[in-house]
């Protein structure tokens, strides 16, 4: 295998130098033309998302967790619309490395479609697979497209691409280098026929998506020649590297804008797959220095034998989702915003495995890296001119239920569920809350699909869902809080299901300048509960089923709670899947000043209870009238107070306490050294 080494993936993630004939097209390039030029590349690209969603068949195509992107003839990334941002991170890679190794052989032709989702050729994990089609013009090779999005079925050992039991890259099915998988304008027959078999679970899933994929490489392909076609190529080619040189100066110029300095943040997570057990899954050092970033990952943990890991690009990517949509909104999603950025990943830790690692749920690993890139970040920005955008971190959970059978349908599905994940917290704001069910942070411009189309297409129904009550992180001003959902299986004997998490017993996320972090999420599953039977009583007039209600016992059975993931098992026509929990957003300043009056309005909408209303914001809330009580609040916001200034010693006292402390040995099996985190036992894999 040549596969590219760590060191030619970021290599690649940067902006090639531009030839001297570029240097002259981009002269040819003038002020107004360009604006106009640029918007045409989103409309492009904008027209192929929507094509894309459209064309889709599995759920999370179906809810925009896609990227349709253009680059330049050397594979630099210029422009993309995103539901998902880390999908940008991928194709500069993998088209670097098709013209580095396959130019002579098998060589690079027009109307070639290539194709991978190998994450040691620059992947995220191979549920995200991507379609590239190079662009001819007049002979020449002017251009590239891209299409990627995540299937959720690979051939793996469990259904649903993400293995939670994956010991290794050999268990984690379909695993394609980059590869031409047609000729002409067409998807070769034997090719299909491969990806069917990979996918024989959902096979219409697999195949049904690698079509989109081309289809969508094609469109925005057309769309392009038409712009070479009517404005000339040399203008084509010059506006294509003038936005490279445009999206890196303004990068540039806003990071020039923060306070130089040495930002850090540590985050945890407690499972590896489905061995619970400490983890370090992120330490970030960001060195912010004029224009330029540095961000190392020293101390983080060892990798580990599940698929919790992740390779560099990866993590970067997940960084890219941040960076993306809060920090660069208002330039093109493009390599040229990285150039000013630089990486130090140690070998052999959880984001810099060896390359057998399973990868799979790469995106669990990365929940740190999500965390800690918006915190260091916002502090750096806090300071500086543009402190009204720091935001806390997002909740970053991802939590996600898989589910796979018959349909009542008839057909074979392996697929998740799209509706919960859509629908987490946003981490406050500098200056408001942060949004309620505001979405994926995977993919900002997601959609959570219709309840009535998820019935539909999946033998489930939808009791309820709404607000988890009390999700979202306190603060001055509150994180957004998530949703609660109830799947029943429905129409068919049984379903096969499995859940990913890892935040059953601590929360990765990290809040902002003395807000608090949200709940953890526990697994909950109804036993002995006839879902249907409850439902057909509230029809008769019984009342309805509520989250609370169920928790509280007010419809019998028993409640088990235990670890969000769980490994793929059946699950009966009318036993509840998994009562779905979204999780919310990190709050961000000190509850304490957070306006009573808003505080009511929350516990009014049923989004804080009356008793955090009390312990966290200290804010008194007569049960009757649902109104404040100022003189009481402002006791009880003077007792915390107190408290606080009782509990409080001085630092070096604190410091000298909590650095003996440590886990207990029964827990720290994947942490590495302690308090290192250096690798002690290397993962043996077959």
């Amino acid at each position: 295998m040549s596969y590219p080494t760590k060191e030619e993936k970021l290599a690649a993630l940067k902006v090639t130098e531009p030839s001297e004939y570029e240097l002259g097209c981009v002269d040819l390039v003038k002020p107004g033309d360009y604006e106009i030029g640029v918007q045409r590349t989103n409309d492009m690209v904008d027209e192929g998302y929507e094509v894309f969603m459209r064309s889709s068949r599995s759920s999370m195509g179906v809810a925009g967790d896609s990227i349709v992107a253009i680059f330049n003839a050397r594979g630099d990334l210029v422009n993309a619309s995103a539901g998902t941002y880390l999908h940008a991170i991928i194709p500069p890679i993998v088209i670097k490395f098709i013209l580095k190794r396959y130019s002579e052989n098998p060589g690079i032709n027009d109307g070639d479609v290539w194709y991978t989702n190998d994450a040691l050729y620059g992947g995220i994990h191979n549920p995200d697979q991507c379609a590239i089609m190079p662009v001819f013009f007049d002979g020449d090779l002017v251009a590239w497209t891209a299409a990627l999005s995540h299937t959720t079925e690979t051939g793996a050992i469990e259904p649903g691409g993400m293995p939670l039991t994956a010991t290794s890259r050999f268990e984690e099915g379909m695993n394609l280098p980059p590869m031409r998988v047609g000729q002409n304008f067409r998807i070769n027959s034997d090719i299909l026929e491969m990806f069917a078999a990979f996918g024989i679970r959902a096979t219409d899933n697999v195949t049904v998506d690698m079509r989109a994929r081309a289809t969508t490489c094609d469109r925005v392909r057309v769309r392009l020649l038409e712009m070479f076609e009517r404005e000339g190529k040399e203008f084509a080619i010059g506006l294509l590297r003038k936005m490279l040189i445009e999206a890196e100066e303004g990068a540039r110029k806003r990071v020039s804008h923060w306070c130089d300095g040495v930002y850090r943040n540590v985050t945890f997570s407690d499972a590896a797959g489905l061995q619970p057990g400490l983890i370090r899954n992120c330490v970030m050092t960001m060195t912010k220095k004029g224009d330029h970033l540095a961000f190392d990952f020293t101390g983080t943990s060892p990798e580990n034998p599940s698929s919790y890991n992740a390779h560099p690009q990866a993590v970067v990517g997940h960084m890219a989702n941040y960076i993306y949509e809060y920090v660069f909104h208002d330039l093109p999603v493009s390599s040229a915003t990285f150039q000013a950025v630089d990486f130090i990943f140690p070998e052999n830790s959880m984001l810099s495995p060896d390359a057998r690692a399973a990868t799979s749920n790469s995106v669990m690993a990365c929940t740190g890296v999500m965390s800690s890139v918006a915190n260091c970040i916002s502090r750096a920005r806090f300071a500086s001119d543009e402190w009204t955008q720091v935001a806390a971190s997002q909740g970053n959970g991802g939590n996600a239920i898989v589910i796979a059978g018959i349909s009542q349908w008839g057909a074979n599905f392996a697929d998740m569920i799209a509706y919960p994940i859509n629908t987490e917290g946003q981490g406050a704001r500098a200056t408001s809350d942060g949004m309620d069910a505001y979405g994926f942070p995977w993919c900002g411009f997601g959609r959570a699909p219709d309840v009535e189309s998820m019935e539909n297409e999946f033998p489930l129904l939808l009791p309820f869902s709404s607000h988890w009550k009390d999700s979202g992180g306190a603060g001055k001003h509150r994180g957004g809080v998530g949703t609660a959902q109830l799947w029943v299986t429905h129409n068919v004997p049984m379903l096969f299901q499995m859940a990913i998490a890892d935040n059953s017993s601590i929360q990765t996320p990290q809040p902002l300048f003395g807000g608090y972090s949200q709940p953890t999420v526990p697994g909950i599953v109804l036993d002995g509960v006839d879902v249907k039977e409850l439902m057909a009583k509230a029809k008769a007039g019984a009342g309805s089923i509520s989250f609370e209600g169920l928790l509280s016992g007010d419809f019998g059975g028993r409640v088990v709670t235990s670890q969000y993931g769980s490994q793929i098992h059946p699950v009966l026509d009318g036993q509840t899947v998994i009562v779905g929990l979204s999780t919310g957003g990190t709050g961000y300043g000190d509850p304490l000043d957070r306006d009573p009056a808003a505080v009511e309005v929350d516990v009014r909408k049923n989004l804080v209870s009356i008793g955090q209303a009390h312990s966290l914001y200290g804010v008194v809330v007569d049960p009757t009238s649902g109104r404040v009580d100022d003189g009481a609040t402002t006791a009880r916001r003077a007792d915390l107070v107190e408290q606080r200034l009782a509990r409080g010693v001085p630092y070096d006292e604190f410091e000298a306490t909590w650095s003996t402390r440590r886990p207990d040995e029964s827990i720290m099996q994947w942490f590495g050294s302690w308090p290192e985190g250096n690798v002690v036992n290397p993962v043996m894999r077959p």
